[in-house]
């Protein structure tokens, strides 16, 4: 309701600085008018992009079909840190990729998938095994909805002693799940962030989802502890080489952006 309450607005304002300067006929006059309704257009549908917000999570709808989950992580060294996930939406069916960090916020995503937005959410799949990507499984699992990992994530948790009451199915390399007529893909690339790091791509929407694997713009090197450096960059170059007309590539952490993300996160680590 609030985004499109807000979209009215934005479209009542242009309908309004449009009749303003309806009179001005001169070429000089009207590209300043369409300057003004861009601006005015641009600044109240980006503001839209947030459909839902409350002090532990924050949803934005990216697209049609894509929107980013927004939780966040007490952390020792970084302090209270954003981390990002990705919800695919298709023919009433949803894909989940990371959990929110915690069963609480889990369940804020999943009321609003399921209540507000009437989809269902028919899988998860955490990109790795960290707790910035699985810390809201339990809630998953408690509303019926299945576990997708790959077979080196499961193998992890299992290390870390992590226990979920059903069932996580694997995968090694490559996982492809169906909503309707789209296809979501997880696959794993190689070692980055973690030796089990997959990305997430939707490709009938160009978008990407890197996880921690890829860094916004102006990102330091993070949390290295699981890390492999060396073959960081590498995996990097593997996934632009294959997706290189990603136009949504979402980060683990920060904001969204193309594939200068990409770039810049092989040139962070070479």
């Amino acid at each position: 309701m609030k985004f499109i309450m807000k979209l009215s607005f934005a479209l009542c304002l242009f309908l309004g600085f449009t009749f303003c300067f309806c009179k001005e006929s001169s070429p000089k006059h009207n590209q300043k008018t369409q300057e003004i309704n861009n601006i005015v257009i641009n600044r109240y549908l980006t503001d839209s992009l947030i459909v839902y917000q409350t002090e532990n999570l924050l949803i934005k709808k990216l697209s049609n079909h894509i929107y980013q989950h927004i939780s966040y992580l007490k952390t020792d060294n970084f302090g209270k840190v954003a981390c990002n996930g990705m919800l695919v939406l298709n023919k009433r069916k949803g894909i989940v990729f990371d959990t929110p960090t915690d069963n609480e916020s889990s369940l804020e995503l999943i009321n609003f998938v399921t209540n507000e937005l009437n989809f269902k959410i028919i899988a998860l799949i955490p990109t790795h095994f960290h707790d910035d990507c699985v810390g809201g499984i339990a809630q998953f699992e408690a509303n019926h909805i299945q576990t997708y990992a790959s077979n080196q994530t499961i193998k992890f948790l299992k290390m870390n002693t992590k226990k979920f009451s059903k069932p996580i199915k694997g995968f090694d390399s490559i996982l492809i799940l169906n909503i309707g007529n789209k296809k979501v893909y997880a696959e794993y690339f190689g070692e980055g962030h973690t030796k089990d790091n997959v990305i997430g791509y939707v490709p009938e929407e160009n978008t990407l989802f890197g996880g921690c694997l890829i860094k916004e713009i102006g990102a330091s090197k993070g949390y290295l502890g699981d890390a492999n450096t060396e073959k960081w960059p590498e995996t990097v170059e593997k996934i632009k080489l294959k997706f290189p007309n990603a136009n949504i590539v979402i980060p683990g952490h920060g904001k969204w952006g193309n594939t200068e993300l990409l770039d810049y996160t092989i040139k962070l680590f070479k």
